[in-house]
């Protein structure tokens, strides 16, 4: 099995060039390709595929030609990975299976159509506007903190630390507790820190991530637009841009009236062949 290894802030993924959507491709092998030790390792795997050919994306084949096949570490599915989308867009342009075209490349996803953009080392996708939706809690050993719940396509709930704490004394080792009825597929978790002003942003957020299916990540794309969205309101605006710096870098996040930019640094940093039955514990 070919593979190629991206990441995007150091979310990592592991890709699988499929473009008539021929893999076997499980929940048990995808776990296994991200298993740090035992396999590839990544947060999760994008799998890319023709549109026309996979049944998540004939819908928009007339839109899109290729589809964003993704899964989380643990093998399940996601509607959406920002920083995946954008390491996938890196990989069509450097593979020859994609030039950027018009005002954007466009690509098919399960949370709908996303465009993206190619300045050198910036790849920046075009996604839903954040919806910011209701408030709810997470509980993380004995500490609560009140949440802002957003959805980007998926799930999130915000929760900004209390002054006095800080975000490098969390323990993520373990999943955050949240309310099932208002999350059912689970949800990912965001903690934030304000952090200095930086030029060209109208605001600067500190953030970390605890994603479902993954665990603790070096950094969310799809987070880092909810981060930004609560931070926007909580600051009276309606649109704007957010710098937010998770452990793995820095994004810029854009809101408009009608959408939302997620930019940053997405690379390619190796490939190779895999044999999926050495896999197997």
């Amino acid at each position: 099995m070919q593979f190629i290894k991206g990441h995007g802030t150091g979310n990592d993924f592991v890709i699988l060039p499929d473009p008539d959507n021929q893999l076997e491709l499980t929940a048990e092998l995808v776990a296994a390709l991200c298993d740090r030790r035992r396999g590839v390792g990544g947060d999760g795997v994008l799998r890319v595929v023709r549109a026309a050919k996979h049944p998540d994306g004939t819908d928009l084949a007339d839109e899109a030609e290729w589809f964003m096949d993704y899964w989380n570490a643990d093998g399940s599915f996601a509607e959406m990975c920002g920083n995946g989308a954008r390491v996938f867009v890196r990989y069509l342009l450097e593979a020859g299976l994609a030039t950027p075209a018009g005002a954007a490349l466009p690509v098919a996803t399960r949370a709908g159509l996303v465009r993206a953009r190619v300045d050198g080392d910036v790849v920046a996708v075009e996604m839903r506007r954040p919806r910011v939706y209701d408030a709810s809690t997470a509980t993380l050993g004995g500490l609560t903190l009140t949440g802002a719940a957003v959805d980007v396509g998926n799930p999130h709930l915000v929760c900004a630390l209390p002054a006095g704490l800080e975000l490098s004394g969390l323990d993520l080792t373990r999943a955050p507790e949240f309310d099932a009825a208002l999350f059912p597929a689970g949800v990912n978790v965001e903690f934030t820190a304000p952090g200095e002003p930086v030029d060209g942003a109208d605001g600067h957020t500190l953030m970390r991530v605890y994603e479902r299916g993954s665990a603790e990540t070096l950094s969310c794309g799809t987070g880092a637009c909810a981060v930004a969205a609560v931070a926007l309101r909580d600051a009276a605006r309606d649109t704007g841009t957010v710098a937010v710096d998770v452990p793995g870098g820095r994004l810029t996040v854009t809101v408009t009236d009608d959408s939302c930019w997620l930019a940053g640094p997405a690379v390619l940093v190796a490939a190779g062949e895999v044999e999926p039955t050495a896999l197997r514990p």
